[in-house]
């Protein structure tokens, strides 16, 4: 969280080494992946969302867990 915020505020794309990308299967939907070392990989959905703040991104997480979630984004 410490770099996606920051990148989700500039409103431009988020730095390559937070590894989001937008799922292929399902239009609007973002997919984050991080490792936390000897622990298991995990993985992230979400889209974007009206805003509830005037000028503030609303982001919306859909499904957070291992590589399964993507079974259904």
């Amino acid at each position: 969280m410490d770099a996606f915020v920051p990148d989700l505020r500039t409103g431009r794309s988020f730095r390559p080494g937070l590894r989001i990308k937008g799922v292929r299967c399902a239009s609007g939907v973002y997919e984050l992946t991080w490792s936390m070392g000897t622990g298991p990989a995990g993985r992230a959905t979400f889209e974007y969302g009206t805003e509830v703040r005037p000028g503030t991104p609303h982001v919306i997480w859909r499904r957070i867990g291992t590589h399964n979630i993507l079974a259904g984004p």
